[in-house]
């Protein structure tokens, strides 16, 4: 399914500012490479407050996952001026199209989950995506106003950023959530920039490669007996967020499958089915 941008005029007349590209094809808007991702958001006020919360923080990037109702009068209503960021919006059909070109993803929880993911709070997430992943694409996901995220979209994340509140109303909407991230994000951004490493350096895998990488390893460890199809347990999560601790680069996933591609070719189901001429 393909991203489509969702083309509107808002009050000033303009569908949208355009971020403007150096000559190796970066962005040169403001935290280009960080993108919000609100999931199934069911009232459209919240999406236009989370899109002013992003532009007064210098952020441009929203995409939504199913929205009940966009575009939306109360979503412009609310965005004010940040019309421009709605006009710009990506709606998509799923996560993992939101966040599948990203090499990080992180979910916003309240909830504790049975297989830990490093949990950590708004600045500390902030601070180690300046430092780690400058000019990275990276993706920070909002659940839904009601229920959050789902447990399976959790799994797709890399880390887990909570929002310390008050025990006594520890309730934040939507666009407060985003609003509190996107100025973590803003203060670390603003502060000096440690020099990037060279671009000749091996690139971070994308989720999509990874996602790819880890489904492979699933079919390899079934084969050789190791997964138990009705009994999974939790080796698969396990194995998931170990893999997710360490940040794969493209070379790294390229070589771990063609080691799981070898073997799949020395397994005793492989060479039962070749003695048997099966495919």
């Amino acid at each position: 399914m393909m991203r489509r941008a969702i083309p509107r005029h808002g009050p000033t007349g303009f569908a949208g500012r355009r971020a403007l590209r150096t000559g190796n094809g970066r962005s040169q808007e403001p935290m280009a490479d960080v993108r919000i991702v609100l999931v199934e958001p069911s009232h459209p006020g919240n999406i236009g407050g989370a899109a002013r919360a992003m532009k007064t923080m210098g952020l441009a990037s929203l995409y939504l996952v199913r929205p009940a109702r966009f575009p939306d009068p109360q979503a412009d209503w609310r965005a004010a001026r940040a019309v421009d960021v709605l006009a710009e919006a990506k709606v998509v059909d799923s996560v993992d199209e939101a966040i599948g070109d990203c090499v990080l993803a992180v979910g916003t929880s309240t909830r504790s989950r049975r297989i830990p993911i490093p949990l950590a709070d708004a600045r500390t997430v902030a601070e180690r995506l300046a430092s780690e992943y400058a000019d990275e694409p990276v993706a920070i996901l909002f659940g839904r106003e009601t229920s959050g995220l789902t447990n399976e979209e959790l799994q797709r994340c890399q880390m887990h950023l909570s929002i310390p509140a008050s025990p006594e109303y520890p309730s934040l909407n939507l666009a407060m959530s985003v609003q509190v991230v996107c100025y973590e994000l803003f203060k670390t951004r603003s502060a000096p920039k440690v020099t990037a490493a060279p671009a000749s350096e091996p690139g971070l895998a994308s989720l999509d490669e990874v996602e790819g990488f880890l489904a492979h390893f699933e079919k390899v460890l079934t084969r050789i007996d190791f997964l138990k199809p009705s009994a999974p347990r939790q080796a698969m999560p396990r194995l998931r967020r170990m893999f997710s601790r360490i940040g794969l680069e493209q070379t790294e996933v390229g070589m771990l499958r063609g080691i799981l591609t070898h073997i799949e070719k020395l397994s005793p189901t492989n060479r039962e089915e070749e003695d048997s001429g099966r495919p």
